[in-house]
């Protein structure tokens, strides 16, 4: 079954302009005629058809894969709300992770807050790819955009 990746992608609203979903893969040029290149990638289990997080990798065209990181899901708090709410078991495969089975209609992803995600995404783009995250995305409301002075730099950030 589909991870709907594009949709997922799109949900964390990443500000990379040169950027492309092939399959279940992220690809993006940050930097505008640079080599390096970022790749995510959802990190699988030890289940079968099972995610845990999302992979980050550095790549240059030459030299291959340079870095690579796993955010974790349950690190990042992106299924606490739904583990909380239909009492999974910490212990459990299900816990901080989704299958690619689902319910119809829904992505299996269902639930997921990406936040803490997307700031652990902002913060590795900052090391490789300094200055690529030009402007904080638009938050994602159900009626619109509010307007929102943003926070002074470095406020609220959380370290990888």
């Amino acid at each position: 079954m589909s991870l709907q990746a594009p949709e997922f992608f799109a949900e964390l609203c990443l500000p990379f302009p040169a950027s492309t979903v092939v399959g279940n893969t992220y690809y993006a040029t940050p930097v505008a005629g640079a080599p390096l290149r970022l790749r995510i990638d959802f990190s699988r289990t030890i289940h079968a058809d099972t995610y845990g997080g999302l992979r980050l990798a550095v790549v240059h065209p030459d030299r291959g894969e340079i870095d690579a990181v796993v955010l974790d899901f349950v690190d990042h708090g992106t299924f606490h709300r739904r583990d909380e709410a239909r009492n999974t078991l910490v212990n459990s495969k299900h816990y901080g992770t989704f299958a690619t089975y689902r319910r119809p209609g829904k992505p299996p992803w269902e639930g997921a807050v990406t936040t803490g995600l997307r700031d652990a995404i902002e913060q590795y783009a900052a090391v490789w790819f300094p200055g690529a995250w030009a402007e904080p995305a638009p938050p994602r409301t159900t009626t619109g955009p509010l307007p929102v002075a943003p926070p002074p730099k470095g406020f609220g950030r959380r370290s990888l």
